[in-house]
């Protein structure tokens, strides 16, 4: 008797922006295993009689092992149970989809992976950022923050000289970011944002240039979860209309 595990994205943060399949496979799971960063509204739309499992990782608190979540998914679906694997953003950008679903294979779980809005597009376009522009960027790279203080592989030189990049997860780490894309040979004038809480109605943007916005950003008092988004684009944010020198001294939090 095995049911099924459905890793499903729940999107950058308004719960409005989970696909009509992950929404339709949530309102029927028997179980929902979700992370720190789903909205509250995405659990109440599971029904009532549904387990509900956190499996987050808090930065400065209590951290579920990933063999242990692996181990609560292929426990589930062996009883014959409907589980709904609820990430941020898409399970496969910086959530450990991949990983699940290669764990799955291994234990012979049927499963299906429904994608998600990536915060890595959704959270600058909701500070009216676009990752691409035919006059500023005809690309675009997206890293996490997370293990910039260590060997990660990353070409930092190709990083420096992409038009848009875009951190996940750097808030942390911001001023390491920084100094990477610096030492890499980054121009510290190009226009920098932090959006912290993005899609939601609390959202905030911090704006600055990249050798600035590590200042403005700590001033700022910013919370996690905050996406850093570096380039020309920058200048396209709707708080940059009132500033007529996007990288000028007066820019601050808005």
């Amino acid at each position: 008797m095995t049911g099924k595990v459905f890793l499903v994205g729940a999107g950058p943060g308004d719960p409005e922006l989970i696909t009509v399949r992950g929404l339709r496979v949530l309102r029927s799971a028997d179980v929902v295993v979700y992370d720190r960063l789903v909205h509250p509204a995405l659990l109440e739309a599971a029904p009532s009689s549904a387990e509900r499992v956190f499996a987050g990782k808090h930065p400065d608190g209590p951290r579920v092992a990933q063999d242990e979540i692996v181990r609560l998914l292929v426990d589930r679906a062996r009883r014959g149970l409907q589980v709904v694997r609820l990430k941020g953003g898409d399970p496969f950008v910086f959530g450990r989809g991949g990983e699940e679903v290669e764990a799955l294979r291994a234990a012979g779980v049927p499963y299906e992976v429904i994608p998600g809005v990536t915060a890595a597009v959704a959270v600058p376009a909701a500070a009216e950022i676009p990752v691409t522009h035919r006059a500023y960027a005809s690309g675009f790279s997206v890293v996490t923050g997370h293990p910039c203080d260590g060997g990660t592989g990353l070409d930092w030189s190709a990083l420096a000289r992409m038009p848009t990049l875009v951190v996940l997860m750097g808030l942390r780490r911001l001023p390491l970011v920084v100094a990477r894309l610096l030492d890499s040979g980054a121009d510290p004038s190009v226009p920098a944002a932090m959006i912290a809480r993005g899609t939601l109605p609390d959202q905030r943007v911090v704006m600055g240039t990249l050798g600035t916005i590590a200042r403005r950003v700590e001033e700022a008092g910013l919370q996690p979860p905050a996406t850093l988004v570096v380039g020309r684009v920058v200048e396209l944010c709707r708080s940059a209309v009132a500033a007529p020198n996007p990288t000028g001294p007066e820019r601050g939090a808005v």
